[in-house]
């Protein structure tokens, strides 16, 4: 009767640790699948058209640059009709398909976000988005009257947030791979 006991829980504890163990590995699949989809459907976007705008307005600011090295908008004379018209073609051509295209992702990938709420510098990106909108529409009607977005453009904060959560779910997805550093 001993070893009957002795047998039924041993096969007991058997199964519990294979379904604990089943159940870690389930889990750590899940998380791993969420992590490669904040990646590739939200984060991975946002880091390469964040980077892209950052290096071609980078290209456009050395292009155009005043001869003291500021570009014609961070200068104390305005900018020439020559330079706006430069800047209105490189804006409708690029900067504004780009950041139009990061806000999309914002708006129609949100519940990848890692955060509980929505980060300042994603509503301000947002923001920027829309005071564009009305200035590439008043261009459409030959209405220069304005160069840019009425509301600042965030690139120090979300260029920072971006790489950090970039970086941190990088590093994440690494781990759960087993290619973590190892101590």
């Amino acid at each position: 009767m001993a070893t009957v006991i002795v047998t039924v829980g041993l096969a007991f504890l058997g199964y519990l640790v294979t379904y604990l163990n089943g159940l870690r590995l389930a889990q750590r699949q899940a998380r791993l699948t969420r992590v490669n989809q904040q990646l590739s459907d939200f984060y991975g976007p946002l880091f390469a058209l964040m980077e892209a705008n950052s290096r071609t307005y980078d290209t456009f600011s050395e292009k155009y640059a005043r001869p003291d090295g500021r570009d014609p908008f961070r200068h104390d004379s305005p900018p020439t009709e020559q330079e706006l018209a430069q800047w209105r073609t490189w804006a409708a051509t690029v900067f504004i398909p780009n950041i139009r295209a990061m806000r999309d992702v914002v708006v129609t990938k949100a519940d990848l976000l890692i955060e509980e709420e929505m980060p300042e510098a994603l509503l301000q990106l947002c923001a920027h988005v829309s005071g564009y909108e009305v200035t590439a529409a008043r261009w459409a009607e030959d209405d220069y009257e304005e160069h840019l977005s009425l509301i600042h453009f965030p690139g120090r904060e979300l260029r920072e947030y971006i790489r950090d959560r970039f970086a941190r779910l990088k590093s994440e997805q690494a781990n759960l791979l087993g290619h973590g550093r190892r101590g």
